[in-house]
């Protein structure tokens, strides 16, 4: 979680899209996603609960909440995204904003 906010916080979409599980991938607006990241002014990321994700998990889900400031307007992103491992790597599969 924390690679893919800091990957939102420098634009590197790359990223964002390499971390999302590969069945989800062709639903990211990569344009969008890209001009939201840039018109962003990043104010933090909390983790606030993990649940699994161990060594010996293969799903993980972390609730965390994101601050920003978007074309002058704050937010509070607060969400519990699932993640799935496959091999060392972990891939966002989705979330339920909360």
């Amino acid at each position: 979680m924390r690679s893919r906010y800091t990957a939102y916080v420098r634009g590197v979409m790359a990223h964002i899209v390499g971390t999302h599980a590969a069945e989800t991938r062709a639903s990211i607006d990569v344009p969008a996603a890209t001009r939201w990241s840039a018109d962003t002014l990043w104010m933090g990321l909390e983790i606030v609960a993990t649940e699994r994700g161990l060594a010996g998990d293969d799903i993980g889900y972390v609730e965390f909440i994101a601050r920003g400031v978007t074309k002058n307007k704050p937010f509070v992103l607060c969400e519990r995204s699932r993640f799935r491992r496959d091999g060392a790597t972990w891939y966002y599969v989705d979330g339920v904003a909360r």
